[in-house]
């Protein structure tokens, strides 16, 4: 912990996209005690310009790239949905929207994604994907499972962040 009780955790995303340019970026993230939300700031570069899914996945293992991060996190067997839907899993942080050079700031926060206790994400992986999420509302067959949000463009691992 740092100074003031704060956790903090980084996740450093690679990948590339189907253009075959370089998914990049780095996200910091807090979890606040005062008030339960995790917030995650930071750049994810080398996007398409546009809507790309953003996701908590289970697994911390990307031995076979982002393909080996499992599927979303889930911890209370929910269906897929927008951040501020009751049912969605607590992985599902919506869509970062990328501008015409492919940067996309994020600047979320959530309370669904503690860095403590029994359902942390620390050791798990953030995942952006190719196309917009469609909050489990597209009628896809894959609306209520990955919210149709395709290719796994990019990805990393939550990790704890040093107080120095």
């Amino acid at each position: 912990m740092s100074a003031g009780g704060i956790l903090k955790g980084v996740v450093l995303i690679s990948g590339s996209n189907s253009g075959n340019s370089t998914v990049g970026g780095s996200l910091n993230l807090f979890e606040d005690p005062s008030t339960g939300f995790t917030h995650v700031r930071g750049k994810v570069t080398g996007l398409s310009p546009g809507l790309h899914g953003l996701h908590i996945h289970a697994f911390g293992d990307t031995t076979n790239g982002c393909n080996s991060t499992g599927p979303h996190f889930n911890p209370y067997n929910k269906l897929h949905g927008a951040p501020d839907d009751v049912e969605r899993h607590a992985g599902d942080l919506g869509n970062v929207s990328a501008d015409e050079h492919g940067v996309a700031n994020v600047w979320l926060k959530d309370l669904q994604i503690p860095l403590s206790g029994p359902n942390s994400i620390l050791g798990r992986a953030l995942v952006v994907h190719a196309d917009p999420d469609d909050l489990g509302r597209g009628g896809h067959e894959l609306s209520k499972s990955t919210g149709n949000a395709g290719a796994r463009i990019g990805c990393g691992i939550i990790g704890l962040q040093s107080a120095v």
